[in-house]
């Protein structure tokens, strides 16, 4: 496992939305994405994320996906690739494009889903690809998607087999596993949230950052929480996490990313909330429990 420089790879990284028109990524909505997190103040960008919807996305457009998003980031904030897949064929293409072609700071790799492997099979599926590129690395940890769940013994098996191993997206509600691995590995060992709800919380006991699907709409108050903690002004990330939790709910009223993908069409982020099947649009009730959110909190009254 390699050590990080203290301000490298940290904060709001939020997982990007894919934009579809007609049944197509659009790619220059996508890149205008990019560009309303660094003029929001985002700390940096996740492509390919779970928000992303990436299993209805081609290796080909998940690739130009990373390009367009590096390519528009013009080096204003950290660029991290997702790469994982259900198959290692798959998540193999992904990373090595992302790592030897894109130029992004590090990679995101989910857990295989889907296959439930057993811990060592984790173990080798992450030592065949670490093997294979120099960039810094980070475990995808959703064992509510993946139907997998990392150990902790797992975690410190794969940190002594990989130089480029540097941390973890948690997306668990399991608190004390970040305690646990930051006493292994050390306080640099890189934890972002995955979790809206534990956004405050998990960075009050260590994680250095954030990778949530509300950072598409809200990326200066989640980069704003980030450096309250860093400051360690508790009461202001307090304060700021009260204020996010009711939109930080709505995000779950459905399935992630349709709540997501209509808020940012009603704000005028987005031009349509457009999806690939099996995800459809938030349909009419659904509509007016988030507009509802949305006008409680100021959001329609900003926009």
């Amino acid at each position: 496992m390699i050590q990080l420089d203290k301000t490298a790879l940290r904060g709001s990284i939020p997982p990007l939305i894919t934009p579809f028109k007609n049944g197509t990524v659009d790619y220059d909505a996508y890149a205008d994405l990019v560009n309303f997190q660094f003029e929001q103040g985002g700390h940096g960008i996740l492509v390919n994320g779970t928000t992303s919807e990436p299993s209805s996305l081609t290796v080909e457009e998940r690739n130009r996906l990373v390009d367009v998003a590096v390519e528009a980031a013009a080096g204003r904030g950290h660029v991290v690739a997702a790469t994982g897949s259900q198959s290692y064929a798959e998540t193999e293409a992904l990373t090595l494009h992302a790592a030897k072609k894109s130029g992004v700071d590090a990679l995101l790799i989910v857990t295989p889903y889907y296959s439930r492997p057993p811990q060592r099979g984790i173990v080798e599926y992450y030592k065949a690809l670490a093997a294979q590129h120099d960039k810094p690395w980070m475990i995808y940890h959703i064992p509510g998607r993946a139907a997998v769940d990392v150990k902790r013994e797992t975690v410190r098996q794969i940190a002594e087999a990989s130089p480029t191993f540097v941390g973890m997206k948690h997306a668990s509600t399991d608190l004390a596993f970040v305690s646990d691995l930051l006493q292994d590995h050390g306080e640099d060992f890189r934890i972002f949230v995955g979790l809206e709800d534990l956004s405050f919380p998990m960075m009050a006991v260590g994680a250095c950052g954030l990778m949530n699907a509300v950072g598409n709409i809200q990326p200066g108050p989640l980069a704003a929480m980030c450096q309250a903690v860093w400051d360690g002004d508790l009461f202001r990330g307090r304060e700021l996490h009260r204020q996010l939790f009711e939109i930080n709910k709505a995000v779950f009223f459905d399935i992630n990313p349709i709540p997501m993908k209509y808020m940012m069409k009603r704000l005028g982020i987005l031009p349509r909330n457009e999806h690939r099947l099996p995800l459809v649009p938030a349909d009419e009730a659904l509509e007016r429990r988030l507009d509802d959110v949305l006008a409680r909190t100021g959001f329609l009254k900003a926009a």
